[in-house]
């Protein structure tokens, strides 16, 4: 009986290793190849050797410019007017309400305004602020800019007349104010490139004005980071409209006539008026493109009036549609800010902020974001109030937006060296 055996269990046929097979005193295959590798080796500069090196060593990476970096850039502190106003916006900034404690009299003011000027000049020049516990914090100044205003209850503190127009803005129809983003009798506006900085500076400042004030509010904002678009671009607000465009150019005279206050003891100081508004996006959402640009007055891809040219061109608010309508709407925001219907016109200047936060807890809502409406001009009764006015009448955003906070601040002249912030109208 035979039983066959799987192929790989035959016997394997040996190799024949004697002289027979090959040549015995001629090297082998692998016997050469570790000789030529030693033999490159001990050369060093022979060709196996540079070319086995190029072969195997990676290209190196090209030449590329260094980023360009914003942390060592200043903003001077001292000068005819506060900086933070007719400066760039930067990326990041903070606001902050103070309310002065009940025992804090005029003297205690101006201790406290001593010791912010102090801290803030430090600050905005890379120092630390005297007893700063996290000095590193402070070598990137970023363009930081600290900015004081004075509310009502601060100046008749200090017993010093306020300017006539320093007062709460009048009640609104579409205002739904919450005193958690309202009023103060002190404001400092913290803004930086850098949100570390910010961070930084407005603690060390708190720190030092916590013997004499209460927080009140704090609100932070955010634009587009450096780099991110050419330096001037208008920015965007969060409903992806440009947004500012009809601003004074910075360092103009038409700036100086719109912001800066001519004459008298303010003479060089300014009002603020800040808005905290609530943007509805998630309604927003369901919007389409058209009905938003009519509800705007302007074009959302350039910021252009939807009467044609750029986002700088004149708006022809008398242009009509082939169905006799206004191409921009009575209704539309832009022609219910210039006021075409009523024959007048305001101007102020815009540095406005977006925010985005956590939604209120069982809110339905994916986001809680708007923008911190903060504008400059000489006189808010004048330029701001019809404004706004005109725009609580009628303008087809106010379905999608609700003011949430309100105040209207004082900023005083800019600071010379040895003196305090406000000292030309408190002394």
């Amino acid at each position: 009986m035979t039983t066959d055996r799987p192929q790989h269990d035959m016997p394997r046929p040996q190799r024949d290793m004697s002289s027979r097979g090959r040549d015995a005193s001629r090297p082998g295959r692998r016997q050469l190849l570790r000789v030529g590798a030693t033999g490159a080796g001990a050369l060093g500069v022979g060709a196996a050797a540079v070319g086995l090196d190029r072969a195997l060593r990676p290209d190196p990476p090209a030449a590329t410019a260094a980023p360009a970096l914003h942390g060592t850039r200043t903003v001077p502190f001292h000068g005819e007017h506060q900086a933070g106003i007719e400066t760039p916006a930067p990326a990041s900034a903070t606001f902050l309400g103070l309310d002065l404690r009940e025992e804090v009299d005029r003297d205690g003011i101006i201790r406290m305004l001593r010791l912010l000027t102090d801290d803030a000049a430090r600050l905005t020049r890379g120092e630390p602020a005297l007893a700063d516990t996290e000095p590193e914090l402070a070598a990137q100044p970023a363009s930081l800019t600290v900015t004081v205003g004075f509310g009502p209850g601060l100046m008749a503190r200090a017993e010093r007349e306020a300017p006539a127009w320093l007062a709460p803005l009048p009640a609104f129809e579409i205002d739904a104010l919450e005193d958690r983003f309202t009023g103060g009798d002190l404001m400092l506006q913290v803004a930086a490139e850098d949100p570390l900085t910010v961070s930084h500076a407005a603690r060390m400042l708190l720190k030092d004005a916590r013997a004499f004030t209460r927080v009140r509010w704090v609100q932070s904002g955010f634009r587009r980071s450096p780099g991110t678009q050419a330096p001037a671009t208008t920015q965007r607000n969060l409903f992806g409209q440009i947004d500012g465009s009809a601003n004074a150019q910075l360092g103009s005279e038409h700036f100086s006539e719109v912001v800066w206050i001519p004459e008298g003891p303010w003479a060089g100081g300014t009002s603020m008026v800040m808005r905290r508004i609530r943007m509805d996006l998630d309604g927003w959402d369901e919007v389409d493109r058209s009905a938003r640009e009519t509800s705007t007055g302007t074009r959302l891809d350039d910021g252009a009036p939807l009467s044609g040219g750029t986002e700088f061109s004149d708006a022809d608010f008398e242009q009509v549609s082939e169905h006799g309508f206004a191409v921009i709407p009575e209704f539309s925001h832009m022609r219910r800010a210039n006021g075409v219907d009523e024959g007048e016109h305001q101007e102020i200047f815009r540095r406005p902020y977006n925010y985005d936060v956590t939604p209120p807890e069982g809110s339905d809502a994916i986001s809680e974001a708007g923008q911190i409406f903060v504008s400059f001009q000489a006189d808010p009764l004048a330029q701001y109030l019809p404004i706004q006015q005109r725009l609580a009448d009628l303008d087809l955003l106010n379905q999608w937006t609700t003011p949430i906070g309100s105040a209207v601040f004082a900023i005083p002249p800019g600071v010379a060296e040895g003196e305090y912030v406000g000292e030309s109208v408190l002394a």
